[in-house]
C-alpha cells in the first residue's frame, strides 16, 4: 500500500506539471505574436484545455485504451462512454489496477496529454485563423483523431503487436507529430499572414513581447519534467531520475546548438531560435528518453537544435507561415526524436529503426488524411480565414470584442 501511495502521489505531481504546460504554451505563443491578437491566443489554450478534458471523459480514454480483443485489427476500439473505475473480483474499486496506481490519476494525467495536440496547432495558425472554426477542429482532433492515434501503440493497438513494436516512450510521435502534421496541413489550407512574404521575399514580423515567450519556454521545460517523468509511469527511482537527465540534457544541447548554428547562418544572436532550439531537443528526446545514456541524449538533443534552424528556413522558403515554429519544433524533431530510438540507446538496432518508420508513416498518414478532411470542410462551409480588415486591426477585436492591453493599445497596422 505504501509503494501504491508513492506511485500514485509521484503521477499526480506529474499530472499538476503537465498541466502547468498549458500556461507555457499560452506565454510561447502570445510571446511571439502580436499584441492584437493576444486575448484570441488566450481563449483558444482556455478553450482546448477545458474541452478536451471533457471530451476525454466522455469518449477520448476509452477510444484510446479500447482493451483490443484477441485477433482485433488493433486500429479501432472502443469501450464505452464514460469514466467508471474498474472493481476487483469481490466488488471494491482496483486501486492499484495499472503499475500501482489509480484509475483516476492514470485518467487525469493522459488527459492533460490529449489536449497538447491542438495546442501545437493554435500556434500555427495564430493571428489569421477563425475562432469557431479552430473551436470546431480542436473539438474533432483532441476528441477524435488523438484517442484513436494514440491507441494504435499505447492501448495496445497495431504498431505495439508488431514482430518489433514500435516504441514512443513519451510521445514525440503519439503527442508532438500528431500535433505537427495537423499544423502543417492548416498552415498550407490557411495561407500566410498579410505582410509576411512580399515581392517573394520573407518579412519578419516580430513578437510582441520575448520575455514572455522565454517565460513560457523555461515552464515548458519544467513541465516536461512531469510529461516525461511521469511517462516512467511509476515512482522508479533509477529510471525517473534518468529520464529528468536525459531529458534536461537533450534540451540544453538543443538550445546550445541551435544558437551557434543560427549565429553562423544569420550573423546574429536570435534568443527565439535559442528558445526553439530547447524546445526541439525536448520534443527530440520524447521518444526514448527512458532509454537513452546522457551522451545519447546530448547528441540528440544536438542534432535536433541543427535541425531546427534549417527547418525554420525552409518552411518560410516553401512560403509557409507559422508565426511560432510548432511545425519545425513538434513535426520535425518529433519525427528525428523518434527515428533516433531505432539510432541510439537500449533499443538500437535495424528492425527497432524500421518499427519506428512504420509507426511514422502510419501517423503522417492517417493525421494529414483526417485534417485535410476536417479543416477543408470548414473552409468550404463556413470559411477559415478572417477578413483583410480583422487581420489588419486585430482578431482581439473583431472575435472578442477587447483588448488585451486595453490601456496600451498600439497601432499595429
Amino acid at each position: 500500500m505504501e509503494l501504491l501511495t508513492i506511485n500514485n502521489v509521484w503521477m499526480m505531481i506529474c499530472t499538476a506539471l503537465v498541466f502547468f504546460m498549458h500556461t507555457g504554451f499560452a506565454f510561447l505563443e502570445i510571446g511571439l505574436t502580436r499584441q492584437k491578437n493576444t486575448l484570441n491566443i488566450l481563449f483558444k489554450n482556455i478553450f482546448i484545455v477545458t474541452i478536451g478534458l471533457l471530451l476525454y471523459a466522455l469518449v477520448g480514454f476509452n477510444l484510446m485504451y479500447p482493451g483490443f480483443a484477441d485477433g482485433s485489427s488493433g486500429i479501432f476500439g472502443f469501450a464505452g462512454f464514460g469514466l467508471s473505475s474498474p472493481l476487483t473480483a469481490e466488488g471494491t474499486l482496483d486501486l492499484a489496477y495499472n503499475q500501482g496506481y489509480t484509475y483516476w490519476t492514470d485518467f487525469l494525467f493522459q488527459g492533460m496529454f490529449a489536449a497538447t495536440a491542438a495546442t501545437i496547432v493554435s500556434g500555427a495558425v495564430a493571428e489569421r485563423m477563425k475562432i469557431l472554426p479552430f473551436m470546431i477542429f480542436a473539438v474533432i482532433y483532441v476528441g477524435f483523431v488523438y484517442p484513436i492515434a494514440g491507441s494504435w501503440k499505447w492501448g495496445g493497438g497495431f504498431l505495439q503487436t508488431l514482430e518489433t513494436p514500435f516504441y514512443d516512450f513519451a510521445g514525440s510521435t503519439l503527442v508532438h507529430s500528431v500535433g505537427g502534421w495537423a499544423a502543417l496541413v492548416a498552415v498550407c489550407l490557411l495561407g500566410a499572414r498579410i505582410g509576411k512574404f512580399k515581392n517573394g521575399k520573407i518579412q519578419a514580423i516580430p513578437g510582441h513581447n520575448i520575455p514572455f515567450a522565454t517565460a513560457g519556454v523555461l515552464i515548458l521545460w519544467l513541465g516536461w519534467f512531469g510529461f516525461n517523468g511521469g511517462s516512467v509511469l511509476s515512482a522508479d527511482p533509477e529510471l525517473t531520475s534518468l529520464t529528468l537527465v536525459t531529458t534536461c540534457l537533450s534540451a540544453a544541447a538543443g538550445g546550445v546548438v541551435a544558437a551557434i548554428v543560427s549565429t553562423i547562418m544569420y550573423k546574429n544572436l536570435d534568443l527565439t531560435m535559442f528558445l526553439n532550439g530547447i524546445l526541439g531537443g525536448l520534443v527530440g528526446i520524447t521518444a526514448g528518453a527512458d532509454q537513452m545514456s546522457p551522451t545519447d541524449a546530448i547528441i540528440i538533443g544536438a542534432i535536433a537544435g541543427a535541425v531546427i534552424v534549417f527547418a525554420v528556413s525552409l518552411i518560410d522558403k516553401l512560403k509557409l507561415d507559422d508565426p511560432v515554429g510548432a511545425i519545425a519544433v513538434h513535426l520535425v524533431c518529433g519525427i528525428w526524436g523518434t527515428l533516433a530510438v531505432g539510432l541510439f540507446g537500449n533499443l538500437a538496432g535495424v528492425d527497432q529503426f524500421i518499427s519506428q518508420l512504420i509507426g511514422v508513416a502510419a501517423y503522417a498518414v492517417f493525421c494529414i488524411v483526417t485534417s485535410f478532411i476536417i479543416i477543408y470542410t470548414l473552409k468550404k462551409t463556413m470559411g477559415i480565414r478572417v477578413s483583410e480588415k480583422e487581420e489588419i486591426e486585430g482578431l482581439d477585436v473583431h472575435e472578442h470584442g477587447m483588448d488585451a492591453y486595453p490601456d496600451f493599445r498600439l497601432n499595429e497596422h
